[in-house]
């Protein structure tokens, strides 16, 4: 009879399988515990688009949804651990950030993974060549659900349920998540809306990526429990020095200290990442940033709304309280018959539009899908002025490149956690590129009615290749800028400044 270990050692592991490995289990647990703290911020899933409460069909929180009174979004944010989520709390900005980093880096070390897999050869060894793998995994499965373990002979160097397990995880799984990721960004949505569909709509994308990472959870803990279990030393010693000349001469005592020490740097890391974000904040956001910003403007930026749906949403979530200000609540009693929209900054003629000015603006109307942020969503019809319309009346200069929408909203109805904010209006800067899509516009009207008061009234910005937290409601002014950094805290808008959110919406 042959020894495991000289069957074992017969097949190695080259040694740039096992740095993306180790990569791999770096980001792997990164991305899903910041994939844990963007699940929180809307703690319910779904399969319809509209998101209506009592409709989710799995939900993280014990919250009902009132009906007797206002309740928000970001009321339903649940505020998670440290211990679990990246970076923890309720920082859904810097979790989405380092959701975003790590997502970069992991399909950059798949991606290296599967080139040098065929490049080498390596491909063999995990992708079958031979239909009768299927009833071999079968007799696999029934070996190891009778506890006990298949023979070495079996591993080549994988025994055929593991085999099949890889591929499918490397070549199924890893594409399915990497698909539902782009199937929720706004952009991809607004742009290729037959593409979202086709996974049953955001919610639907939604829903299946946090499938799929039930199931990466799942892969992980089978394979980790089945190294220790099966041939553990043989195992430990392909995965930490593999089978190059004098790996033998390696004592099995290091081996194990290099195996255990790698395990404890990623939890260190892990530890670190969550400890050291929440101690700086906009440091992180910053560094993190310059990562996933290129990225965005390289690959989101210049995609335009095609979206056209054919029915709206029964329920649509509201964010943020509407304006308590005497001066807003006097535009109210006189149904908004003094409201003045100023239009300033770089234009040749600053603007000073009543409603009425604005309806009598060419009008469009379009039916389109809100992602919000958080998560939910909700398709609406919109009718309004295309901006378009007011940047040529005002005359915009060539030295504009952003828009800055003031609310008439302050910090405490949108954020009452940001008390240094809390009499600031909200804001929030839209670069000139975005300001001329032909599906951004000034919205007057929610489903065929005058805008309502709790979704922006009387006049809202809607930008749909964007995330919601940039489409303004309540909008007060417009400034035309060369730069957006010299409005408060210099970030681009009251979520960034204050909740530590990305410039990049489309994402």
């Amino acid at each position: 009879m042959v020894e495991p270990h000289v069957v074992l050692a017969a097949s190695d592991f080259p040694i740039w399988i096992r740095i993306t490995h180790y990569l791999n289990l770096l980001f792997m647990f990164l991305l899903m515990r910041a994939g844990l703290q963007i699940l929180m911020a809307h703690p319910r899933l779904y399969w319809n688009t509209s998101c209506k409460p009592g409709s989710e069909w799995l939900k993280f929180t014990r919250a009902s949804v009132p009906t007797d009174r206002l309740y928000t979004a970001m009321d339903d944010e649940r505020s998670i651990s440290p211990w679990l989520a990246l970076p923890g709390k309720e920082e859904l900005g810097l979790g989405r950030h380092w959701h975003f980093f790590c997502a970069t880096f992991w399909m950059l070390t798949g991606l290296v993974y599967v080139v040098l897999l065929f490049a080498t050869g390596e491909w063999s060894r995990l992708i079958p060549t031979s239909w009768d793998i299927f009833p071999r995994a079968w007799q696999t499965a029934l070996i190891y659900a009778s506890f006990h373990i298949p023979p070495a002979s079996d591993f080549r160097p994988f025994d055929p349920l593991q085999q099949l397990a890889y591929a499918g995880v490397v070549f199924l799984l890893a594409p399915f998540q990497i698909v539902t990721a782009f199937a929720m960004s706004p952009a991809v949505e607004a742009r290729f809306p037959w593409f979202v569909k086709l996974l049953g709509g955001k919610q639907g994308a939604r829903s299946l990526h946090f499938i799929g990472l039930a199931l990466w959870a799942l892969f992980g803990i089978v394979h980790i429990t089945l190294v220790f279990v099966v041939h553990f030393q043989d195992n430990v010693r392909n995965i930490i020095v593999g089978n190059s000349p004098g790996a033998e001469q390696v004592s099995f005592t290091l081996v194990l200290v290099i195996f255990f020490g790698s395990f404890a740097v990623v939890l260190l890391i892990a530890a670190w990442a969550s400890w050291y974000t929440l101690g700086h904040l906009r440091r992180m956001q910053h560094l993190l940033g310059a990562v996933v910003d290129p990225i965005r403007k390289l690959s989101m930026q210049r995609l335009t709304s095609k979206q056209h749906y054919k029915r709206v949403s029964s329920y649509f979530w509201t964010n943020g309280y509407p304006p308590e200000t005497d001066e807003y609540k006097r535009l109210v009693e006189t149904n908004f018959a003094d409201y003045r929209l100023e239009v300033s900054g770089l234009v040749e003629t600053p603007l000073s539009l009543s409603l009425d000015d604005l309806r009598q603006m060419s009008q469009h109307a379009q039916t389109t899908l809100h992602n919000c942020i958080q998560g939910w969503s909700g398709i609406a019809a919109w009718t309004g002025v295309p901006l378009t319309e007011v940047l040529q009346r005002c005359g915009a200069s060539p030295r504009a490149k952003y828009l800055i929408f003031t609310s008439y909203q302050q910090g405490k109805q949108s954020f009452p956690h940001a008390t240094h904010a809390w009499e600031r209006p909200f804001y929030e800067a839209l670069p000139m590129d975005q300001a001329t899509h032909p599906q951004t516009i000034l919205a007057l009207e929610m489903n065929g009615k005058p805008l309502p008061i709790e979704h922006g009234a009387p006049v809202r910005l809607r930008a749909e290749t964007y995330l919601g937290y940039k489409m303004v409601k309540w909008v007060r002014s417009i400034e035309l800028v060369e730069e957006y950094t010299q409005f408060w805290d210099g970030q681009g808008g009251f979520r960034e400044d204050n909740q530590y959110y990305g410039i990049s919406a489309e994402i």
